[in-house]
């Protein structure tokens, strides 16, 4: 698979201390701006409170770095190795409902828009393959199978319950990207982009597991 990467941040066989690396679906440029526009609206009619997170780290995750288990390079190689193992369809990203979750570790309440059924079978699809693919590289991927699908808009200790269905905001998924993230820092760092097959997939089928009866507990990736 053809890749874009920045190969010069590859070094060692363990991130750097403060560093966490995950892979993800960044939104086109037309669904940044409504994903903000949302954010805002919904900031106001509930009054919302929280650090809000800026449009250019909008993702989706799709999965975080494995756990090392007889890793024989340094871990960002065997990231970029693993990707670029990947085959996968594109497929269109559809957000269709505002909720606040309420079970970050960190005590947080994340307000996300999650992904509607079709999306999320394909980005759990995606979500195994690379889990998979890391796995082949020396990196072990835990709870594969809990995972919702979402994009976090703003963070903070609020409770306001919200769960609303909306008008959704739609994206074309052609390509999935590595993100180096910073502990304690709003900064991400895209090291590495694959693209995604061109021709559109049929549906695939997505159904919640029972424990995702939203807003609920639920534990957030570690860049969320």
């Amino acid at each position: 698979m053809e890749s874009r990467t920045n190969s010069s941040s590859l070094h060692g066989h363990k991130p750097a201390a403060g560093t966490h690396f995950f892979f993800a679906l960044k939104p086109d440029d037309k669904a940044t701006v409504e994903i903000a526009r949302v954010c805002e609206r919904f900031r106001k009619s509930h009054r919302l409170i929280g650090s809000p997170v800026d449009a250019d780290e909008f993702h989706l995750t799709l999965v975080d770095m494995g756990r090392p288990e007889g890793l024989q390079q340094p871990v960002e190689s065997a990231l970029v190795a693993a990707a670029e193992s990947v085959s996968a369809k594109g497929f269109e990203v559809s957000l269709d409902a505002a909720v606040r979750l309420s079970a970050a570790k960190d005590g947080n309440f994340p307000f996300v828009l999650c992904a509607d059924n079709t999306s999320s079978g394909w980005a759990m699809k995606l979500r195994v393959a690379i889990a998979e693919a890391q796995r082949r590289f020396g990196l072990q991927v835990l709870g594969v199978s809990n995972y919702l699908p979402h994009v976090t808009l703003l963070r903070g200790n609020a409770i306001d319950t919200v769960a609303e269905s909306m008008p959704p905001i739609r994206w074309d998924a052609h390509e999935f990207v590595l993100i180096r993230s910073f502990f304690g820092q709003s900064r991400h760092e895209v090291i590495g982009r694959w693209p995604l097959a061109s021709d559109r997939p049929e549906p695939v089928a997505f159904d919640w597991p029972v424990e995702f009866d939203l807003p609920t507990d639920f534990d957030l990736p570690a860049d969320d």
